[in-house]
């Protein structure tokens, strides 16, 4: 068989796969707030009803929209399934929830469900401790975003399936788990979410693709291997650079809410960036320089990246703590997934398969996830 002709049914069984890849994007979030009120604390979940109906199947009539009244007539079902899912326990023991009605609310990416329950503890609450899991069963990348708002507290906190509980006992420095405990539950969910962010993934393997090669005129599968690893490695350098300085700089200022793009927006041009990095590959001479295509559009991805934190409404003490721990989590999560790829592509590049299959292949299958995308974020296709 010619290598042409293997080449084209590679790539048109990795093109069947597009509709399932297109999908695999990012988890779900729930917003959970500890509010001083008076003299009462009281505890409000907000859970988007996309994911509450994962669980429960509340679109009865299968018109593909849930309603508030198909919601509703699962109230004591859902009563119950918040009980369970929201524990809070002080060191004289267990706190019981008094509800009040859900209600609905809206936000950026839907509509939520929303219950606040009043805290009826034992005894005094100073060792009062949060266990989370509502959505965990149905999808182990959710997240619950925790505010504490009391008078003696004021902090933030992400839950997870491996850290599904939270104490809400002030350290030394007045913060719930300690500086250091907090900073690493940030670095930690700045690797998870570059890594379940398979658009930013994408975007960032696209520039990186031709770093092997030497750039000169002509289609880029007659482009020479390198033969100096400095540099490759200074290629890949540049681009990783180019595209920390942009994401750091929007995501300060996505948290400081100094600019605020619509959502929507930011997550189509996101689309359009990884589409328009992995068209540019197979322009051959006429490719735009890649670090500066990473700068540009790691403006945009900085904007995305802010959207796991900015529903928080971080106070001013943990801004910092935020930005800098989530922003380090990124980067490493970014450096681990140059080192997995780079030392491979290196060894590939003196292939015809690496230059067929892996940057031209690779690149239309790439520019094909991120159209998907992009007409799923203009509302053009489900």
């Amino acid at each position: 068989m010619r290598p042409i002709t293997t080449w084209l049914l590679t790539l048109l069984a990795c093109m069947a796969l597009l509709p399932g890849l297109a999908r695999a994007h990012s988890s779900s979030n729930s917003y959970l707030l500890l509010e001083q009120r008076g003299s009462e604390l009281v505890l409000r979940a907000d859970m988007n009803l996309r994911d509450v109906d994962l669980l429960f199947d509340l679109d009865r009539d299968r018109d593909g929209q849930v309603t508030w009244a198909e919601t509703t007539e699962r109230s004591s079902e859902l009563q119950a399934w918040l009980d369970q899912g929201l524990q809070l326990r002080s060191d004289a023991g267990a706190c019981r929830l008094q509800p009040a009605p859900l209600l609905a609310s809206e936000r950026a990416d839907g509509i939520y469900l929303s219950a606040e329950s009043a805290i009826r503890c034992p005894a005094a609450t100073a060792g009062l401790t949060l266990r989370y899991q509502l959505i965990f069963e149905r999808d182990n990348l959710h997240r619950g975003l925790i505010r504490i708002q009391t008078d003696a507290l004021q902090t933030s906190a992400v839950l997870s399936p491996d850290q599904p509980e939270l104490r809400l006992v002030p350290g030394s420095d007045g913060t719930a788990d300690g500086t250091g405990n907090t900073l690493l539950r940030y670095i930690q969910e700045g690797v998870w979410h570059i890594w379940i962010g398979l658009d930013h993934i994408l975007f960032l393997l696209s520039l990186l693709l031709l770093a092997p090669l030497q750039r000169q005129r002509g289609w880029l599968l007659n482009w020479p291997a390198r033969e100096a690893l400095r540099s490759s490695l200074m290629d890949v350098v540049a681009v990783v650079t180019a595209f920390t300085v942009a994401h750091s700089l929007t995501l300060a200022l996505a948290l400081t809410r100094v600019v605020e793009p619509p959502r929507a927006i930011v997550e189509t041009l996101v689309a359009l960036s990884v589409v328009l990095a992995a068209l540019n590959n197979l322009m051959g001479w006429f490719a735009l320089e890649r670090w500066r295509m990473a700068f540009v559009f790691g403006l945009i991805h900085g904007f995305g990246f802010a959207t796991a934190l900015i529903d928080l409404n971080l106070p001013g003490s943990q801004l910092a703590l935020a930005l800098g721990g989530f922003n380090i989590g990124v980067e490493l999560g970014q450096l681990a997934i140059v080192a997995a790829f780079f030392p491979l592509a290196w060894w590939l590049r003196m292939t015809g398969f690496y230059r067929t299959v892996v940057v031209a292949g690779g690149s239309l299958i790439i520019a094909g996830i991120g159209t998907l995308w992009l007409l799923q974020r203009l509302g053009l296709t489900t």
